[in-house]
């Protein structure tokens, strides 16, 4: 079971940044203008970078691929919008907000620390081959 543990991990930290950046391909107006109603530059830019970042992290994440550098990433990503969209204090939804983005940096430096683990692609890549004799 300890074998499958880090898969299940990065599953269930993956799963909702690939599920979020899948949402945002279908709402580019809404998420523009919310991006915008918080001050940041270039909401389309911003738009781009959250869709790759969100999408194309999550689907590296769960599938073990480049996982310390994709969890360091998501990691800086998930500190910059707590910081950018929840740090309104006075409103409880967004204190919540902002301490699930928390976590969920603590997790994915957890995945910067000790890496993908045995069911991934990273692992996988890094086997050493067998040379055959010939």
């Amino acid at each position: 079971m300890n074998r499958y543990l880090p898969l299940i991990g990065r599953v269930l930290i993956g799963l909702p940044f690939a599920m979020s950046g899948f949402g945002k391909l279908a709402a580019y107006g809404p998420t523009t203008a919310m991006i915008g109603a918080v001050g940041l530059p270039v909401p389309p830019l911003a738009y781009i970078v959250a869709v790759a970042v969100e999408l194309g992290g999550g689907l590296l994440l769960i599938a073990g691929y480049q996982t310390r550098i994709v969890a360091a990433a998501l990691a800086v990503f998930s500190i910059a919008t707590a910081l950018s969209f929840h740090a309104n204090f006075a409103d409880q939804n967004q204190m919540i907000h902002f301490l699930k983005n928390v976590m969920m940096a603590g997790g994915l430096l957890q995945i910067v620390a000790f890496g993908a683990g045995a069911v991934s692609l990273d692992e996988r890549f890094n086997r050493p081959t067998i040379a055959t004799a010939t």
